[in-house]
Parts: structure tokens; sequence; C-alpha cells
């Protein structure tokens, strides 16, 4: 439970080790509950297009997700994948949403182990392909 008495719903950590061991889900997003009691898992998909994923984060709303980033590394070194989580805080978001979700994260955070980079967004440009290869690459991708 984390400091706002947020707990998580039973299907968080099964869904998330499905995409982390099958590799049949590219991403999870996660949201609050309607009571705002649970984090549940809203949609999951195995579709790769990194500009839907990011198209499923709503423009005025909170969310956490799990995205299965994969990028090739440069001179011929194959390709890698990193299990990157994201704190999604849009600047529209109202204030309650965004206070509730920032102390119920280490809940979520905490139940799923194998996460390589964490990746924090209140605008597009802090979640754009670009920003966020560069994190999980530190460089190294082409």
């Amino acid at each position: 439970m984390s400091r706002s008495g947020v707990g998580l719903a039973a299907d968080c950590v099964p869904t998330f080790e499905d995409l982390k061991l099958g590799k049949k889900l590219k991403y999870i997003i996660y949201k609050l509950s309607d009571d705002k009691k649970s984090i549940v898992v809203e949609k999951k998909s195995e579709e790769a297009d990194y500009d839907k994923f990011l198209s499923e984060l709503p423009e005025n709303d909170c969310r956490y997700a799990i995205y299965d980033f994969e990028y090739s590394l440069g001179g011929g070194e194959g390709k890698r994948s990193k299990i990157c989580f994201y704190t999604w805080s849009p600047d529209e978001a109202p204030v309650r949403a965004k206070m509730i979700y920032s102390s119920s994260k280490d809940a979520l955070r905490r139940a799923l182990t194998g996460i390589h980079a964490e990746v924090q967004g209140t605008d597009s440009s802090e979640v754009a392909h670009e920003t966020v290869l560069e994190k999980v690459s530190k460089g190294a991708a082409r």
C-alpha cells in the first residue's frame, strides 16, 4: 500500500509478468480506479507502434505505464530491449489527480521487478521516442 492508502488490483503484477516474461505484450497502461482506492490495468496491448502507445496517454489526466522499449545498437551489435516505467502527469491534469498519482506511484513501482528505466512525463517532449531512446541506450543506439 502506498502513502496515499492506494493499493494494487490483483491483475497488476501478473499482467506485468506477462509482458516481462512472455514478450507478447508491448505495453500496459495503469490508472487509479474510479473510487481512487486501487491501481488497475486500464489497457494492455501487443501493438509495437510507439506513437500508438503515446496516443493512449490522456491529455488531461495522469497514468502509469510500462513499455517494452526496443532499439538497435550501432555497429551491428543487434537489438536491445528495456522495460520502462512511465509516470504520466500532464500539465493540464487536475492538481488533485497529480497529487494522488504522485503519492501512489511507489505502491506500483515497488511491486514490479525488472524495470530498467523510469520516465516522467508532463508533456509530449518528455516521452518522445528520441528522449526515451537516449535515456535507455545511454547514447549507444543508432
